[in-house]
């Protein structure tokens, strides 16, 4: 469903033009633009849910460092973390480590949300599992985002049974094997197994964190410095940060997917939460092409609402 709040014919020719180059261009986007400070939005399909892949990460580290502020956990204490040891391309950090390393929680912290690795993820559900992660959403009135399992099940796809040259099956299996009720023969495909949630959600959770809420403010700034840190900045950081302007965020890849959720500060005071969730109808592991269509979709919501 398409959504916009003002713009009248205008916002309406945009839409179109927005959803006939992402189909033009092989995507399948599900994206949502909300201005921080009139609560005005503009948005493609953006209540349909997707597989999260790591943007679950965001949820985790928001239910990691509640836990902390409780008392719960500290902060400093340190844990082993067993070798991820893996060699295919894409995982970052402790997953590509090959032997154990003892680091502490603020740090896995940092590697899960910024690096996006996965195993200083699984560390972290490991003390606190998907369904106390739910709970504490539901605590901050977050709903919509399913939290159901860890993440080192994303680095088990297709991709690392076939060759390097065979990549394309893999990608070809995850548009093909879908159902119309968004099953899938690829369990981390499936959204009623996997992590799930909708550009809607997403930005709802983002709100939450830059503007007050139910969210400890110690907390939220936290967590909001962690995502300005992030450093995969290849999807829509070209068309969201500059001189004027700061983008924190977190991105989200899996097999077809490819998601990106933040939020942009203008110097001017305003402010635009944007979540961007995309399945590639192309079957090819590299699309830097996707990346740049999807990052030109967001960027053209939120110089509309700008504008309005």
């Amino acid at each position: 469903m398409d959504g916009y709040t003002r713009g009248g014919a205008r916002t309406e020719a945009l839409l179109r033009e927005l959803r006939t180059q992402l189909r033009d261009g092989g995507l399948h986007g599900c994206l949502l633009v909300r201005d921080l400070h009139t609560g005005d939005e503009l948005g493609i399909e953006a209540d349909t849910h997707l597989p999260s892949a790591s943007l679950v990460k965001v949820p985790l580290a928001l239910a990691t460092l509640e836990r902390i502020r409780r008392g719960e956990l500290d902060g400093a204490m340190t844990l082993e973390v067993q070798p991820g040891r893996v060699t295919t391309p894409g995982p970052t950090g402790l997953s590509r480590f090959r032997h154990p390393a003892r680091i502490a929680i603020d740090d896995l912290l940092y590697l899960s949300t910024c690096l996006s690795d996965g195993m200083a993820a699984d560390a972290l559900f490991e003390l606190t599992p998907p369904a106390q992660v739910t709970g504490i959403l539901h605590e901050f009135d977050i709903r919509g985002i399913a939290v159901r399992h860890g993440v080192g099940e994303l680095s088990d796809t297709p991709v690392e049974r076939f060759d390097a040259d065979q990549v394309h099956l893999a990608h070809a299996l995850a548009i093909d094997a879908g159902t119309s009720g968004r099953g899938h023969r690829v369990p981390q495909l499936d959204t009623t197994r996997a992590n799930t949630g909708s550009a809607r959600t997403y930005v709802d959770l983002l709100q939450a964190l830059w503007t007050p809420s139910k969210i400890h403010p110690d907390v939220a700034q936290r967590l909001r410095d962690l995502m300005a840190h992030n450093v995969l900045r290849h999807r829509l950081t070209p068309d969201f940060h500059s001189d004027a302007s700061t983008w924190s965020s977190k991105t989200g890849s899996l097999l077809n997917l490819r998601h990106e959720i933040g939020v942009v500060e203008h110097s001017d005071g305003q402010s635009f939460a944007v979540a961007a969730l995309t399945e590639s109808l192309v079957p090819a592991g590299t699309q830097p092409g996707a990346d740049a269509l999807m990052a030109h979709v967001a960027r053209s919501l939120r110089d509309h609402l700008r504008q309005l």
